[in-house]
């Protein structure tokens, strides 16, 4: 093995060592739900591997003095697509600085090259987590090919360096090679962390799914009865002083008995009598029910105008309502301040989606992913029991829940619903 392929493997294990960071990093978080490492911290790895490749580039003697090889396009590649253009700059700023200060023929070279390599990156980066699985493997090898080719084409038709034709073809053949392999673990890795997050989360919902089975009906029994009697008592007591202590007694047993309702709902989410059911009239429905709440919020309604007739879904109408309550009643208290909602209504193909926006306070990357989970909320006074709900009964639709917020500025719950079809869903 020669030195020039020793020294490019060398820096492809600059490259793999901070993939393994990544995924003890994941593990760290999300299995011993360690909260003070901060998602921003991921950006951290792909910063090591450039700088680790660029003080460790092939040796010199092999390359003119100053024009260092390595593999630092790898992480600038992957970070750039998977962190998009607004890191991507970054990483081109922090390689254009080291490489301005190690200084020779080799910045200049990196000075042309490397930003003309940035414009189709930072296009495709826009739509890059969007691709499917092939496509972003396709895309990444594809954009480190062009890229090796092009420090290539620069280095000899512009500065005349001289390097044997093999030491050109091994460069590039490792460059691309090596991106094929870092985007295949970074997949397995993101696939992975999604296993993770879902396992964790499902641990949970079976604490508190066993928890609500075990809770009897019987419980709300005394609190209709005390809640009864309170109310008798309040109506003849005369003391005002009294009337209102009863007056809270009263709110709080019909709080506790709303989180019964919740524990029980959610233990038994899947509907009992799958049947067609109008989404675009049930909105409607829900929307007049939350009327009073949005007046006294001071948030506006969107007019009726939903389509009607042909966005029928399998399920029970009762628990779709609910669903669709939870969500509203959310986003109206996200805006105490007043604010306007909308709710739109859309047909592709075989499925229906439903997006609930609001202008609220909005909420950040990490709130959203831990949405659903028992006892998460962002409501000073809520239980996260609602929404858990709403994301189980549309689990078990065979539905799918997308959340976009940003803070102070409004979130977008999307609903996507498969359409009845002559052969109903098989819903388990």
């Amino acid at each position: 093995m020669s030195f020039f392929t020793k020294d490019l493997l060398i820096n492809f294990l600059f490259i793999l060592l901070p993939l393994f960071l990544v995924q003890m990093y994941y593990l760290l978080k999300y299995a011993k739900q360690i909260d003070w490492l901060k998602n921003w911290t991921i950006a951290i790895f792909p910063i090591l591997s450039i700088l680790l490749c660029m003080l460790f580039p092939v040796d010199a003697v092999i390359v003119p003095d100053r024009y260092n090889i390595d593999l630092r396009r790898i992480p600038y590649i992957l970070g750039t697509l998977y962190g998009g253009a607004g890191f991507g700059t970054f990483l081109l700023v922090l390689i254009l600085t080291i490489r301005f200060l190690i200084g020779g023929v080799g910045f200049y070279v990196t000075l042309i090259s490397l930003p003309i390599l940035s414009i189709p990156l930072f296009i495709i980066a826009k739509k890059y987590l969007a691709m499917s699985l092939q496509q972003r493997i396709i895309a990444s090898t594809l954009i480190s090919l062009v890229g090796a080719l092009l420090a290539m084409g620069v280095s000899i038709f512009v500065f005349d360096i001289a390097l044997p034709t093999f030491l050109w073809i091994e460069f590039v053949c490792l460059d691309v090679i090596g991106t094929l392999v870092i985007t295949v673990l970074w997949e397995a890795i993101r696939t992975n962390l999604s296993i993770l997050k879902r396992l964790v989360k499902a641990e949970k919902l079976e604490v508190v799914s066993h928890l609500a089975a075990s809770i009897s009906h019987e419980v709300r029994n005394p609190l209709t009865a005390s809640r009864g009697f309170m109310q008798m008592l309040g109506e003849d007591e005369q003391n005002p002083i009294k009337k209102r202590y009863l007056s809270i007694a009263i709110d709080e047993l019909d709080r506790a008995k709303d989180i019964i309702d919740d524990y029980l709902l959610f233990a038994n989410s899947a509907p009992e009598r799958p049947e067609q059911v109008d989404v675009g009239v049930e909105i409607q429905h829900v929307l007049q029910i939350m009327k009073p709440l949005a007046n006294m919020n001071g948030v506006v309604l969107p007019p009726p105008s939903l389509l009607h007739g042909q966005a029928k879904v399998c399920g029970e109408r009762k628990k779709l309502q609910q669903c669709f309550i939870n969500l509203v009643k959310n986003s109206i208290e996200a805006m105490p301040n007043g604010g306007k909602l909308e709710v739109k209504l859309k047909k592709s193909g075989e499925t229906v989606t439903v997006e609930i926006h609001d202008t609220g306070c909005g909420m950040t990357s990490e709130q959203i992913s831990r949405l659903g989970e028992p006892y998460f909320t962002t409501k000073e006074k809520g239980t996260g029991l609602g929404t858990m709900v709403s994301f189980r009964i549309i689990h078990y639709m065979q539905g799918k829940v997308h959340v976009k917020s940003e803070k102070g500025k409004g979130t977008c719950f999307s609903i996507e619903l498969p359409l009845c079809t002559k052969t109903a869903p098989k819903i388990d």
